[in-house]
């Protein structure tokens, strides 16, 4: 068995993609799949194009690779973090779509526990902020608002879970309910230093604690495939949410690393080590990824908008037809003109926490059109990360000098489709005044998720040895002034205050 099969099931797509012994993707296949809008702020999925989709394009990998069910040594999975599902326990049936981690729904029921003064408690065990994106009040959400779910889960016929959960449940046929550290930290409901479900923060939102999976490591026995799906029974051995395992994927295992994934948001990650820093600047302190028992920990600042800014470009104000026409747009704008665009469509993420802003443009004379909103799109992009990594470096800077150092020294690795832009990342080293590198690879989420499986499966190398294979795409190394630089960052710096005060 000389292959892995690596599942990615992100927001807008489902994808899986075929890994051989040299971890080269000899095969992969793509399924997009509806968004639901049901209110303004809402944002939902089909529980069952999640599976099927999840069915469908490990199958069309299988096929494209060449191989058989019995070539494969293990899956791994990756997927969009915080989205929140229920099922029933014996019949696997959803008792409503997924709650996607854009959703803005329980807004008012964080603030209210945050006027209770309930978030220190939250931030404590977990790392995270009292916000509607994570999973816990979502969860909470569903028990109060879908007709008899309450009585169900405390009847213990009801259970909880993020995507990985979920795609675990269908690939054993409901023999295994569990999920892992990453997304486990990223559900509001689990306590981050002590690796257990937080009965405190349960009870407060009336969550019974039978509904929630067991945890495991990210490399570890998940179970096995129904044979029925692809021919033989295949082991799970490896699971990680999309941004820990892009942040696996880009070998950033050593303290000071960081990595920005910018697909539909962006999310920038900094290995702290064994070290759960604390953020004074309204940053999360998550786990990176769990191995042997143990967790790494890691700073995350999560921007809600970047790639979809783009998607907006396209589907909503209809200016573009490919993502790839934004850079000739921004290219031949007009110097003079100078766009903020601040997308806040679905409120603002680290390190604001202002989840009913709104978007806005700012700047706009009779000449702006297409080019001049495409170049701020892009330019949106590249302020937000600056925000996050200044944050970053503060937040280091206070946990000890060795930790500040190695965060002021650090080099970005990025990855997401958007990293794809030359134009882009230029803006993006020229703003944070600091070298962006794009690796050779930029499979690097479902390469995470391969590594964690192959690596269990004792087919793929070890840390050491997997880093060293790290290979570079194009350094990009900042080229504007520093006046200019220090100009525009105000100019968003107005913008967003602007935006929060509307």
């Amino acid at each position: 068995m000389t292959h892995v099969l690596a599942i990615d099931q992100g927001t807008t797509s489902t994808r899986a993609l075929m890994f051989d012994g040299s971890m080269t993707v000899v095969g992969s296949a793509q399924e997009e799949f509806d968004q639901h809008f049901p209110a303004s702020g809402w944002v939902e999925h089909d529980p069952v194009d999640l599976w099927s989709t999840t069915a469908a394009t490990c199958r069309a990998a299988i096929e494209k690779a060449g191989i058989s069910a019995g070539d494969i040594a293990a899956i791994g999975i990756t997927n969009q973090r915080e989205t929140t599902l229920v099922w029933d326990r014996k019949t696997g049936k959803p008792i409503h779509n997924a709650i996607v981690w854009q959703d803005r729904r329980t807004a008012s029921l964080c603030k209210a526990l945050k006027d209770d003064g309930f978030e220190p408690a939250v931030t404590d065990r977990t790392g995270l902020l009292l916000d509607p994106y994570f999973s816990g009040t979502k969860l909470a959400w569903l028990l109060d608002n879908v007709e008899g779910a309450r009585a169900r889960a405390e009847s213990g016929d009801l259970v909880f879970g993020t995507v990985d959960s979920w795609l675990v449940w269908n690939l054993t046929g409901g023999a295994v309910h569990v999920t892992d550290a990453t997304n486990a930290a990223r559900t509001m409901l689990f306590d981050i230093r002590k690796g257990r479900w937080s009965r405190t923060i349960c009870d407060r939102l009336g969550i019974p604690m039978a509904m929630l999976p067991e945890v495991r490591d990210c490399a570890a026995d998940f179970g096995m495939t129904r044979p029925d799906l692809f021919g033989r029974a295949i082991p799970i051995l490896g699971i990680a949410g999309d941004q820990q395992a892009a942040a696996i994927g880009q070998a950033c295992f050593q303290p000071g690393m960081m990595k920005s994934t910018y697909g539909t948001g962006c999310f920038a990650l900094l290995n702290t080590g064994d070290t759960p820093v604390v953020s004074q600047n309204r940053l999360l302190t998550t786990i990176a990824y769990q191995l042997d028992g143990r967790p790494t920990y890691a700073l995350e600042g999560s921007i809600f908008i970047a790639g979809a800014v783009v998607q907006w470009l396209r589907d909503g104000l209809r200016i573009i037809r490919d993502a790839s026409e934004t850079q000739p747009l921004a290219e031949a704008a007009d110097a003079g003109q100078n766009l903020i665009l601040v997308p806040a469509f679905t409120g603002l993420g680290a390190p604001y926490w202002q989840p009913d802003c709104r978007g806005a443009v700012f700047g706009l004379t009779r000449n702006s059109g297409p080019a001049e909103l495409a170049r701020a799109a892009l330019e949106s992009v590249g302020f937000q990360t600056r925000d996050l990594l200044a944050a970053m470096q503060a937040d280091m800077g206070s946990a000890g000098k060795a930790l500040a150092r190695q965060a002021r020294a650090a080099t970005l690795r990025v990855d997401g489709g958007m990293s794809a832009s030359d134009w882009a990342m230029q803006f993006l080293a020229d703003i944070v005044g600091a070298r962006v590198d794009r690796p050779l690879v930029q499979e690097t989420t479902a390469m995470g998720a391969a590594w964690l499986a192959g690596q269990r499966a004792g087919l793929y190398p070890d840390q050491a040895a997997f880093a060293a294979q790290w290979a570079l795409d194009r350094s990009f190394v900042p080229d504007m002034q520093e006046d200019s630089r220090r100009a525009k960052y105000a100019a968003w710096q107005r913008a967003v205050q602007a935006t929060m005060t509307f």
